[in-house]
């Protein structure tokens, strides 16, 4: 079968590889569909991901058919579309026992740390895997991992019933934030970037509180959306300096800051805000099985729509030149998939 692996930073090399071996008693296979292509890959891409060696095969958030199951597994069998976590963890850590098993001691995610899905053939386990409804495209059921994201964090800091939202950037995650926000009961949601290409997507997904925070304030837009009620919770998916900056200095005073934003370097953080408005800041790390359940749920029902955030596919043929043409185009790129 196929396989696609990252020998050093820039350069893919495909090779043939034997079949997996016969399924243990929990293991299914997955026939490989759809592989989304995120920000981290493209960290990999240039060599600038601290946690990754290389060699590396990539691709973490896919969709697939499975193709045969263990003689133990029940919740899925051969023909079901599905998709899996990628999170490999250790179960005896203390997070782990306290079940906060995605800040394993030991985590190591497949495409990163472990080998990803970039093959036709890939070998799961029945704990991590999540069937999608028959009715979804294979590119929704890879959009599962990225709206986990959203899941996952709109839960960190308790009910947004009835709250007023900003998350600060309008990128893929940002934007599964923003509408998982919505879904969640969030009275006014804004959404903020520097890009308007970006933010028209949002509107497209629903999302009408839109700000160009290149153009327009912070404060003033906060204002316009809000009037004097302001916002209690803020979402930090840019990952940038600013961004975290504006999100504690104009919450309401002892309003959530969660932060979920990859930064190149790390941010300084205001103590005054976080001291004096008694502020509660939250970090958010990737998901766990209940997230990608709702995901897939959520995804299904239409509450969570994925559509306007395809940009392109490329076939398994041209991995690189899904990467290429992300680094020219990345100003008006949102989801970038590759076919197998």
């Amino acid at each position: 079968m196929r396989q696609a692996i990252m020998i050093k930073p820039g350069v893919i090399e495909y090779r043939e590889i034997p079949e997996p071996a016969p399924l243990l008693e929990k293991e299914i296979l997955l026939r490989i569909k759809k592989i989304g292509v995120c920000g981290s890959d493209i960290h990999v891409f240039h060599g600038k991901h601290p946690a990754t060696p290389y060699p590396v095969v990539q691709g973490h958030e896919y969709s697939g058919v499975v193709e045969a199951v263990g003689s133990g597994v029940s919740r899925v069998k051969p023909g079901m579309k599905a998709t899996a976590r990628p999170q490999l963890v250790c179960g005896t850590c203390g997070p782990c026992k306290r079940g906060q098993y995605n800040a394993c001691q030991e985590l190591k995610v497949q495409g990163f740390q472990a080998p990803g899905v970039a093959q036709d053939l890939f070998v799961v386990t029945e704990d991590r895997i999540v069937p999608f409804d028959d009715s979804m495209t294979f590119e929704q059921g890879a959009m599962i991992e990225p709206a986990a994201v959203g899941a996952h964090s709109t839960n960190r800091s308790g009910s947004l019933l009835r709250k007023n939202v900003v998350v600060s950037g309008a990128g893929t995650i940002g934007n599964l934030v923003a509408q998982f926000a919505r879904a969640r009961g969030a009275k006014k949601v804004l959404i903020t970037d520097v890009s308007d290409f970006r933010l028209g997507i949002a509107r497209q997904c629903g999302i009408e509180l839109t700000a160009n925070v290149a153009t327009n304030s912070f404060a003033d837009a906060v204002k316009r959306a809000f009037g004097d009620e302001g916002f209690q919770t803020g979402f930090e998916a840019a990952g940038v300096q600013e961004s975290l900056d504006v999100l504690m200095q104009y919450v309401e005073k002892g309003g959530d800051v969660v932060v979920l934003g990859v930064y190149s370097k790390n941010p300084v953080v205001n103590m005054y805000y976080l001291g004096e408005h008694e502020l509660n800041v939250y970090g958010s790390m990737m998901y766990r099985q209940e997230d990608y359940e709702t995901a897939a749920a959520m995804i299904a029902s239409g509450k969570i729509v994925t559509q306007p955030l395809l940009t392109r596919n490329f076939p398994f043929s041209q991995y690189i030149d899904a990467y290429e043409f992300i680094d020219k185009q990345g100003d008006r790129t949102m989801k970038v998939m590759i076919d197998l």
